[in-house]
């Protein structure tokens, strides 16, 4: 089928069981590869569903100025939604995100604005400064903020990845979905969408950053998760567990990933496979855990992580 534009290309991306790096006893794992979205990331679904919303409502009028602060994939994927619009668009991100994700939002065309971080740490207090960059261009631009920690339409965009996987599992037991918190929107999109369908969902971290276990934020390197606050998407309801999952073996899971399976991903999509495996342990073969590979590995090359 020839598609009218590349924003049809979004979703529909594979789920995959994992074969080798799953301990033998355990339930098995299935991994969602958003790294197929056109931008290689999950974020295409909420920043598609962020634009389309505003625009149903009136919020966003034609040629009206965009702006969001991001950790990159967020930025990345405004930024190609607003191009096939035609919408000007202000990203506002850090030197502690990958070179390779602010290099996407300028291809795409986005103004860029980048934050210095506190030695290529990502800590509560940079959010703050980013947060008023986006002030500064609101005030100076009449630009449309996202603000994609609390915006509601992001949920719709991601309930459309989790009923994809209730139809790609059709007819097989599922138990527990588990995802990294950034905004929150993801596990809450999903959960919604999969709730009748499976018995636990389960809110991840990084151990260094464990506001939602310990109540309490601090520094790590898992790009998109962890900002040292409770997202206010991130409702009570939304999760039946939270577990803070050591960084330093999702570092090292990323390698095994590609090696091993075949999945190129990076620190979140690691994080979430560890936590995966790790409930996986605690159930039986004839169980299913879900997660998902939040990007492709090609946005971390520039780093240290595959080295």
């Amino acid at each position: 089928m020839i598609l009218t534009s590349a924003l049809q290309a979004i979703g529909n991306t594979p789920l995959v069981r994992l074969q080798r790096i799953v301990p033998q006893g355990s339930a098995q794992v299935l991994v969602k590869l958003e790294g197929g979205n056109p931008t290689g990331s999950y974020k295409d679904r909420m920043a598609l569903a962020m634009i389309e919303g505003a625009e149903r409502r009136n919020e966003l009028r034609p040629g009206q100025r965009v702006v969001e602060f991001t950790g990159g994939s967020t930025g990345s994927s405004l930024a190609f939604i607003c191009a096939v619009k035609g919408y000007p668009l202000s990203v506002v991100s850090s030197d502690a995100f990958s070179p390779e994700k602010l290099r996407t939002m300028q291809a795409f065309g986005a103004d860029l604005v980048v934050v210095p971080s506190d030695q290529g740490r990502i800590t509560p207090d940079l959010f703050v400064r980013m947060r008023h960059e986006v002030d500064r261009i609101i005030a100076n631009d009449n630009a449309f903020w996202t603000d994609q920690f609390n915006n509601t339409d992001a949920l719709d965009g991601y309930a459309v990845l989790g009923r994809e996987i209730v139809d790609q599992t059709a007819g097989t037991a599922l138990h527990t979905f588990c995802a990294a918190v950034g905004t929150g929107g993801m596990l809450v999109g999903v959960g919604r969408a999969i709730r009748s369908d499976i018995s636990r969902i389960v809110a991840l971290e990084p151990a260094s950053s464990p506001m939602l276990t310990e109540g309490f934020g601090g520094p790590h390197r898992v790009e998109g998760t962890a900002t040292g606050t409770i997202p206010p998407l991130l409702t009570p309801d939304a999760y039946d567990e939270a577990r803070a999952v050591e960084e330093s073996e999702a570092r090292e899971l990323v390698k095994s990933l590609s090696r091993l399976e075949g999945v190129f991903a990076g620190t979140s999509s690691a994080l979430n496979v560890l936590g995966a495996i790790q409930l996986a342990s605690e159930l039986s073969p004839e169980q299913t855990v879900v997660t998902v590979a939040a990007d492709t590995g090609l946005k971390y090359l520039a780093g240290d992580l595959y080295l």
